[in-house]
Formats: C-alpha cells, structure tokens, sequence
C-alpha cells in the first residue's frame, strides 16, 4: 500500500543498487519499495518521494533539494572486502543499515 497526498500522486520509495546483495538484504529488511533501479536520475524524484541507497553525495543533495527523503545504506566495509560483491548475508554480518540524511550544498 503506497501513502498518499490528498490531490496528489501517491509517493514513491525508491531503492538504488545496482549490487544483487544490496538488493537481496533490503528484501530481507522487509523494506517496501516501488522501485528498484539501479541508476536513479534526480529528476523523476518528487517531493514527498523517498530514495534509499548510497548514493555520490551531489545526487544525494539533489534529491534532498527536491524535497525527497534520502536515506543513506552504510556499512563498516574492511579493506579487504572493498571492490568485492557482498552477499546479502556479508551485508547483515558488517551491520549494514539505513539512516536519514538531509544533504545539501554550502553556499559559494
């Protein structure tokens, strides 16, 4: 069930990943998402919208300017593990979680 605005389109969560263990432990999470893309372009985001993901910082401002929720995807990830594909379950053993961020751009 999506929430809605009243006069509005519903709201949408997004989940970005283009890691199949990413995907698989947000599965896990019980996370509901109506999209799940791997590349997400700012511009369909709309306000009220949330985006879920590790997303580069300026996309995440993007986002956040749109006026969408962004929630960051982190995890303590050892050296050793980095440039490697994590399993969903690797995930939940580094403790990966989501947190809400609101980012946005220092004034020049």
């Amino acid at each position: 069930m999506q929430c809605t605005r009243p006069n509005m389109r519903p709201m949408t969560i997004y989940f970005v990943s283009r890691h199949p263990g990413a995907v698989e432990w947000a599965a896990r999470q019980n996370f509901h998402v109506d999209a799940l893309v791997a590349h997400l372009d700012p511009a369909q985001v709309q306000p009220g919208d949330t985006v879920i993901g590790s997303l580069p910082v300026n996309l995440a401002a993007q986002v956040c300017e749109r006026g969408a929720a962004y929630w960051h995807l982190s995890l303590e990830l050892p050296a050793h593990s980095r440039g490697h594909e994590l399993s969903a379950t690797d995930m939940l053993q580094m403790g990966a979680y989501v947190k809400r961020f609101d980012i946005s751009p220092m004034p020049r």
